[in-house]
């Protein structure tokens, strides 16, 4: 019997990992630690997808043993197999002392638990390819600490946390996961709400719904980098069992991704039949979205999302490729899936249920 230590349960990634972890065996159990004040909405998930399966604790990882009980964690120590830490602040405009309470501090307690259990076999970090920072040119898996500087405290954090992580590698048996942007399913296209590259789509219906055609915001060359989450979610999981994947650190991103403007052209394509019409620099699209009636003239879109549409940067995959083609894992093209994409937010692009409360990643 396995049994699997949650953070980041139910949000948009941790209820599909947790649903995969259960389908991939029989007497695979799930142990969730949930914030309280999230703990009604993932029991009404845990019922839809596992059932007595799944066991939530109410906790913070900002503490120290996770806010848990004695006895929680004595079992936890005990029984446990492996690790998945996905819980993170994820918000582009975070403040610092929040971001590094919730990344950093949160990643250390989870390391300092992981250190004591008696049957651990993986721990899987959930990093970010955005580590990198300001870095430009051609980033590879095995690096971090390149004395980059970063856009915004989401980036520094989950940098800092990684360093922590590396560090405990020699006691704490790791895979290291960077996923670039997450949008939807590449089959369904359901995703949870309409943030991060969805104010994409969110500038060009509100275009669109003025008769105008969208412009190119900023650079056309800078690749934008985007994997549908059915692929980050089985990547997770099968790395964290897969014997190969121990000591690695695995890009998941497009080992070819669109450039900014491929991208932009391609949306408006698929969403209003227009072509592109112009471009604008980025620092102006920028300042103009910290006017708050532009701001919501362009469906709420964050002035801090616009620098990734313009960041000349690059994720090596070789790892990632090396190690999880061979297991039938390869992301998808996005123009493969772009239309399934589109197809979903448009049906529900007024469903205030996916309205972005973050620029979540």
């Amino acid at each position: 019997m396995s049994l699997n230590l949650v953070t980041g349960f139910p949000g948009f990634i941790g209820r599909r990992l947790v649903r995969e972890l259960l389908d991939a065996g029989a007497d695979a159990r799930v142990v969730a630690v949930v914030e309280p004040r999230m703990l009604d909405a993932a029991a009404e998930v845990a019922a839809e997808i596992g059932g007595d399966r799944i066991e939530l604790l109410g906790g913070d990882i900002r503490q120290r043993g996770l806010g848990l009980e004695s006895d929680q964690l004595t079992r936890l120590r005990a029984e446990t197999t492996k690790v998945f830490h996905l819980a993170a602040i994820y918000n582009l405009a975070v403040p610092k002392e929040l971001a590094q309470a919730v990344n950093v501090e949160g990643t250390g307690n989870v390391l300092e638990l992981c250190e004591g259990m008696e049957k651990l076999e993986r721990l899987a970090y959930v990093s970010t390819a955005y580590v990198a920072g300001k870095r430009t040119g051609i980033v590879y898996e095995h690096e971090l600490s390149l004395g980059q500087d970063f856009k915004n405290h989401y980036e520094s954090t989950k940098f800092q946390a990684e360093v922590w992580v590396r560090q405990r590698m020699g006691r704490v048996p790791t895979t290291i996961l960077r996923p670039a942007i997450v949008v939807g399913d590449s089959r369904t296209g359901e995703t949870e709400k309409f943030d991060g590259p969805y104010y994409i789509l969110r500038t060009i219906s509100a275009m669109d719904r003025r008769g105008m055609s969208a412009a190119q915001f900023g650079r056309s060359d800078a690749s934008f980098n985007v994997v549908p989450v059915d692929y980050v979610v089985k990547a997770i999981a099968t790395a964290a069992g897969t014997e190969s994947t121990l000591g690695e650190t695995l890009h998941l991103v497009d080992p070819d991704p669109l450039s900014s403007l491929e991208l932009f052209k391609l949306l408006s394509q698929l969403y209003a039949g227009r072509e592109l019409r112009g471009r604008v620099p980025a620092g102006l699209v920028a300042n103009a979205l910290r006017i708050g009636k532009v701001r919501d003239a362009f469906s709420g879109t964050p002035p801090e999302a616009v620098e990734y549409l313009n960041h000349p940067v690059t994720y090596d995959t070789r790892r990632a490729v090396d190690l999880l083609e061979p297991l039938g894992l390869a992301p998808p093209p996005f123009p493969e899936y772009a239309e399934t994409i589109v197809d979903f937010f448009r049906a529900h692009e007024d469903d205030p249920k996916y309205a972005p409360s973050s620029t979540d990643l």
